[in-house]
């Protein structure tokens, strides 16, 4: 029974990062709180700290790479003008989240994420070489998009069963702009690379656990996110909607090492292209797939810290976006 409320409890505050944007690559679909579960035994506090960098510097079209000079002379149907060549966007991503369990039931978590982020786009209507329209380069940090989340997991005794239930909220900045390369004056950046997406989203989702053997255990999550109103975005306050998200995780883990334990998971991410009269309708969403191992390695009693790789397995994007290869996490969990 104790092993079973561990492991329910850590399962049941794992979300996103604020790095979940309707830029399908944007997203960071980890579910940390298994690898670091048996923290919290009874109720009480839980204190994560994550980071997370990935840097988006593959140009891509659907299902495979393509080159800046090829994707310079593709047409965007939405628009009718040639596509955007973006060169890269590097992000990193603190995220602390705050969570407590009354140890029978529920529990609610909060989770506050600090994004740095730069970014450099060749614009449109150039050669994939040199700078075109609406070339920019941008850097940005600060509080992104808090989430609060309650969970409730009093279905069964054994508690392998429970549901998800919260918001995101309007904290980030949205009205972020750079210096246009041509020197023209400030342009408006992108609302998928703004600080925040303007919008309180809703957000639902289910898991369930169990073991396999002495040795091994797995999970399983969905999650559901959707926008529940549009944002004002740049100076001609134009409205945006990010699209809808599903995420869906699987993960085991193996307990046969005592100073270590290795993670598994594996990550799904669909998300539907942007709307509005800021948006981007053409290069936002797509679906994503990621094969991630992990370790976890406990500190004491109270406290482990963890690492896991995000590697890429399927990357299917609408219009012409940029990729990452790889996402880095590490981050560290205490209970007190």
């Amino acid at each position: 029974m104790k092993k079973y409320t561990r492991i329910a409890l850590a399962i049941a505050t794992a979300l996103p990062t604020g790095a979940a944007f309707a830029c399908a690559s944007c997203g960071c679909t980890l579910n940390s709180d298994f690898g670091t579960q048996g923290l919290s035994t009874s109720s009480g506090w839980s204190l994560d700290v994550r980071y997370d960098t990935l840097n988006q510097n593959e140009l891509r079209k659907g299902t495979g790479t393509i080159s800046a000079t090829e994707a310079a002379s593709s047409v965007n149907p939405t628009t009718g003008n040639k596509a955007e060549v973006e060169k890269f966007t590097d992000n990193k991503y603190l995220t602390t989240t705050l969570d407590y369990n009354n140890g029978d039931t529920w529990g609610l978590s909060i989770s506050v994420p600090y994004i740095d982020r730069s970014h450099s786009t060749l614009g449109v209507n150039g050669d994939g070489v040199s700078a075109g329209d609406g070339a920019y380069d941008s850097s940005a940090s600060g509080l992104g998009d808090v989430r609060v989340i309650g969970r409730y997991y009093g279905f069964s005794e054994e508690k392998k069963f429970g549901i998800q239930f919260g918001l995101k909220l309007p904290t980030g900045n949205t009205k972020q702009t750079a210096p246009a390369a041509d020197g023209s004056g400030p342009v408006d950046v992108d609302p998928g690379l703004q600080l925040g997406t303007g919008t309180t989203d809703a957000i639902v989702g289910v898991y369930y656990f169990d073991n396999l053997n002495q040795n091994w255990d797995y999970f399983v999550q969905a999650q559901f996110q959707t926008a529940l109103n549009s944002s004002s975005m740049g100076a001609g306050s134009l409205s945006y909607r990010p699209g809808d998200s599903v995420n869906l995780t699987g993960g085991m883990r193996y307990h046969g090492f005592e100073s270590f334990t290795p993670t598994v998971q594996f990550n799904a991410r669909n998300v539907n292209a942007d709307s509005g009269d800021a948006a981007d309708k053409y290069a936002t969403g797509g679906t994503l797939i990621y094969f991630t191992p992990g370790v976890t390695v406990p500190v004491n009693s109270a406290m482990s810290v963890y690492s896991n790789v995000q590697i890429p397995l399927y990357q299917n994007v609408n219009g012409i976006q940029i990729a990452p290869t790889s996402i880095i996490s590490i981050g560290a969990r205490v209970a007190f």
